[in-house]
């Protein structure tokens, strides 16, 4: 069934994708590489993220109506109907902010506010973290602090994603590893179905959609669709039982590179945060001498690998490979670093 469910969506997906992408070039919205950073040489069509969002939702509406299971039953008990609503309206917040970014170039301090909305509308929702695993056991309830958990975890997933999005495939890429490790938690560690099928079809839409944006893509995700994925994975993290740990072991480099990058910006450098430059781990692998191809192949080996391991590892384990992580994230950065400066 669950095959069955990711196969509509990842078909969904690309059928959004060749609409949205005839859209976006009649009306000229595309990414064109007018500044150094940019490593596409032509323009290329955005609000990929909006193709995403149709390909998610038509797929959970068809399944509500098509399943021989009643309403009751699909949602379950942590995923409530009113969480899949506020979970999709929120989605919606983030793809029309990212349409309009991608259209009027927006500035940080506007494009934030649809991210931070977004957050703040599932954290009132009721939608959030209640208590995390203590790393050498037993666990630590969040009470008031439940909510500025939840709205800082999402906040921080989706910028990470967004500052990913730099090479074709890599954020469309990592997060469909990312879903098929919580679809796997869901159904075979902790049995919750409703996460799995959520979990899946995020999974399956990516897919359809990394169809087209794999190098060399003829789409980009665009600031929608980049927030999106973060967004998504938080999300799933939240619903299948917190579990944060798994989420950040995936996204372990990913995560490490976004914090360096925002402390370097704003105490070495003395600039905004949010002001876009070529020193992300996956620019530095490129200027290493790796094609956009193996930079997001070698990102996703580390990404699968990670993962899988979470599936097994107990919490002081999890916290041990994330110590391993920031080892590989420290030796990553040697190597592009050196093979940098050797090249020059």
């Amino acid at each position: 069934m669950y095959f069955l469910v990711a196969l509509v969506a990842f078909i969904l997906s690309m059928l959004a994708t060749v609409i949205i992408r005839a859209i976006a070039v009649r009306f000229d919205i595309t990414d064109k590489p007018l500044v150094e950073r940019k490593i596409h040489k032509r323009p290329i069509p955005l609000w990929g993220g909006v193709a995403i969002y149709v390909g998610v939702w038509v797929s959970v509406i068809l399944y509500i109506l098509y399943a021989p299971l009643s309403w009751p039953q699909i949602i379950g008990t942590h995923v409530a109907g009113q969480d899949i609503i506020l979970i999709a309206g929120a989605g919606m917040l983030l793809v029309i902010g990212g349409m309009l970014d991608d259209v009027f170039d927006l500035k940080p301090w506007q494009q934030i506010f649809f991210p931070m909305i977004a957050a703040c509308v599932i954290v009132k929702g009721g939608i959030g973290i209640d208590q995390i695993s203590i790393p050498f056991g037993g666990t630590f309830f969040l009470g008031a602090w439940s909510d500025l958990l939840t709205f800082a975890w999402l906040m921080v997933v989706m910028y990470t994603t967004k500052f990913l999005d730099g090479l074709d495939g890599l954020v469309s890429g990592m997060t469909i590893i990312n879903a098929v490790i919580i679809t796997l938690l869901s159904l075979f560690f902790f049995v919750n179905f409703p996460t799995a099928l959520l979990a899946v079809i995020v999974a399956g839409a990516y897919a359809g959609f990394l169809v087209f944006n794999f190098h060399p893509a003829s789409i980009f995700l665009g600031e929608g669709g980049s927030l999106l994925a973060g967004f998504f994975l938080g999300i799933l993290a939240i619903v299948s039982g917190a579990k944060l740990a798994t989420t950040m072991l995936i996204l372990g480099i990913p995560i490490l590179d976004a914090v360096w990058v925002i402390i370097r910006r704003m105490i070495l450098e003395r600039r905004s945060p949010f002001k876009a430059d070529r020193k992300h781990i996956h620019f530095r692998l490129l200027d290493a001498g790796l094609s956009q191809r193996m930079a997001v192949l070698v990102l996703y080996a580390f990404a699968s690998i990670f993962g899988i391991s979470a599936l097994f590892l107990q919490s002081t384990q999890k916290l041990i490979g994330f110590g391993i992580l920031v080892l590989i994230m420290i030796l990553l950065g040697w190597f592009a670093l050196h093979r940098e400066r050797q090249s020059v």
